[in-house]
């Protein structure tokens, strides 16, 4: 039930390409943490011609097509919404454990990867996540940054900006990961259109 813009402009029209939720089952209860939306440049189509006729269950199932996306030089946008009221240090440890693991894996986690995730951590340590608080990760095309902003009721937006491009990779992986994405629904609809 939460609205998602079908476009979002910033220095060039970014469509809502994928969108989905974080979540988890407990004896068979479902509860939702977060909905996704990824917004992608238009351009992201002739960087993925390889890929051309496949159906959305096939490249559901093949990280090698997320990893195209996540290495396309193209401008993009997640966009989170809380559903579920947590705290946002949660959210923080979350995402460090995920990016740690991934760039750990890769053998790429060295101190500047471990200072980086740790002002990730820090930003989100003292925020609240309100129902409907909206969390923007913009991946400029022109470099390997990733700026994060957080809204909500009643505060200002508050940002930082990421320089590691090891850690801003596995940021986008987190979310684009193929079988290894936090939120399987957003893999499957991106897959789908």
């Amino acid at each position: 039930d939460i609205p998602y813009p079908p476009e979002i402009t910033t220095s060039k029209p970014l469509s809502l390409l994928g969108h989905g939720l974080t979540d988890i089952v407990i004896h068979f209860l479902q509860i939702k943490y977060n909905a996704v939306g990824i917004y992608l440049e238009k351009e992201i189509a002739s960087h993925l011609g390889k890929w051309k006729g496949k159906k959305g269950a096939e490249l559901a199932e093949d990280d090698l097509f997320f990893d195209d996306i996540v290495s396309a030089p193209v401008e993009k946008i997640f966009r989170i919404v809380v559903i579920k009221e947590i705290k946002g240090s949660q959210y923080g440890v979350q995402l460090e454990s995920a990016v740690r693991d991934r760039l750990a894996a890769v053998d790429k986690y060295e101190e500047e990867e471990e200072e980086a995730l740790e002002k990730v951590t820090e930003f989100f340590q003292t925020k609240y996540f309100k129902k409907d608080s909206v969390i923007t990760i913009h991946f400029p095309a022109a470099t390997p940054t990733a700026e994060i902003s957080f809204v909500t009721e009643g505060k200002g937006e508050a940002k930082m900006k990421v320089e590691n491009a090891n850690v801003v990779e596995m940021i986008q992986k987190w979310y684009l990961g193929g079988s290894r994405a936090v939120s399987e629904t957003t893999v499957k609809s991106l897959a789908d259109n």
